[in-house]
């Protein structure tokens, strides 16, 4: 029997569940996905998938004027024993096997790159260290693709780092094989001045695992679209994501779950903190349980916490279902300010009210941070939410 859990009472967002006959994964867009630069008409901030997005900020990455130069980004890569590391041609066949560009930024990056990394982790192989992929920008225009892939049954976890200064155009791509674990941590670190926009895609086999935990703090416009679809049954799909948004920001995640296939299941947990005047998050999360998608059981969750005056959060669950033969599908969202009474509750026990504060924001995010099961990285975010406390102050 199907669920469906509407918005809490009392949240400032917006969702809906629509039940249709006849519907296809490009009912979200304006155009169906396409590689061709063509097909997608230059956005004017009107449309649907754009009316959120500040697109004076993108810096031409919408309309084809950002030119890629020689000083924007550089890629390192640190790998384990047991993985392929290759820089390969726009030629090589393994290549957008994932997902299909789903905006004209997104086809525009993948018509624009040069070389792409690709990763691949061979069959059976469990990795104990993960894969670490540092993505530093040095000032200019850059496009860029990357393809993670996983043999049958293979573990591995992936860390992808952004820094520095870019505007970065990219998509990466994740195939996991039948069996195999896949988690992937992707840090948006930028300068204050940075331009991000990202297509994430996720193939996953059958019985396969995949984890993606999207961290976002840094840059001036970040506007991530991860999407997850299923080759065989028996696939997971955990997406998980942590943004603290500043005065001024504007960070954007667009979720699309296409549960195409029967008997897979998904879960979606995403948390944010905004503070300072014009600091603007958005949540959109999308999930489509087509009709031959039998069995399914889907979840997505968006919290947010309001911090100071001037900030804006616009959060939309959609949840569209096509067949009434599931296990479960739900969605909720809530945003709110900060809760004065845990605040007077910490200080009538003697705890300053910074250092209140700071542990309440800290437990908000506390059960997304502990998804990363790296030390380093799960210390680096802790510090870096601390840091961005302090700042306010």
């Amino acid at each position: 029997m199907a669920e469906a859990q509407n918005t809490p009472a009392g949240s400032t967002t917006a969702g809906s569940i629509a039940v249709a006959a006849e519907s296809t994964v490009a009912t979200r867009m304006s155009a169906p996905p396409s590689f061709d630069v063509a097909d997608f008409p230059v956005p004017h901030g009107r449309e649907e998938e754009w009316r959120f997005t500040p697109l004076e900020r993108l810096r031409g990455l919408h309309n084809g004027t950002a030119v890629a130069t020689g000083s924007g980004v550089k890629v390192a890569i640190e790998a384990p024993e047991g993985v392929t590391v290759e820089t390969v041609g726009r030629d090589d066949s393994r290549l957008g096997k994932a997902g299909i560009p789903v905006d004209r930024v997104a086809a525009q990056a993948y018509s624009s790159f040069e070389q792409a990394s690709v990763v691949t982790v061979a069959k059976e192989a469990v990795l104990t260290e993960p894969i670490r992929i540092a993505v530093h920008g040095e000032g200019g225009v850059a496009y860029g693709h990357q393809l993670i892939q996983l043999g049958a049954f293979a573990e591995a976890v992936v860390v992808i780092d952004h820094t520095g200064d870019a505007v970065l155009a990219a998509n990466v791509d994740y195939v996991l094989g039948d069996g195999a674990k896949l988690t992937v941590v992707s840090v948006q670190d930028w300068d204050d001045t940075a331009v991000h926009v990202g297509q994430h895609n996720a193939l996953v086999g059958r019985d396969a695992s995949f984890k993606s935990i999207v961290v976002t703090f840094g840059g001036d416009v970040v506007r991530l679209h991860p999407r997850v679809a299923y080759a065989a049954t028996g696939g997971e799909a955990e997406l998980f994501g942590l943004y603290f948004t500043d005065k001024g920001q504007h960070q954007e995640h667009r979720l699309l779950v296409d549960h195409n296939t029967p008997h897979c299941k998904s879960n979606a947990v995403y948390k944010g903190a905004l503070q300072g005047d014009g600091a603007h998050a958005v949540w959109i999360g999308d999930v489509l349980i087509q009709a031959a998608a039998e069995g399914t059981d889907t979840y997505e969750m968006n919290r947010n916490l309001v911090l100071t005056d001037g900030a804006r959060v616009d959060s939309v669950p959609n949840l569209e279902i096509e067949t009434g033969e599931i296990v479960g599908a739900g969605h909720a969202s809530a945003t709110g300010r900060f809760d004065d009474e845990q605040l007077f509750y910490l200080q009538s026990r003697g705890i300053p009210a910074e250092e209140a504060r700071r542990l309440v924001v800290r437990g908000f995010f506390a059960e997304l941070v502990q998804q990363i099961g790296l030390p380093d990285v799960e210390a680096r975010l802790i510090e870096k939410i601390e840091a961005e406390l302090k700042a306010s102050v």
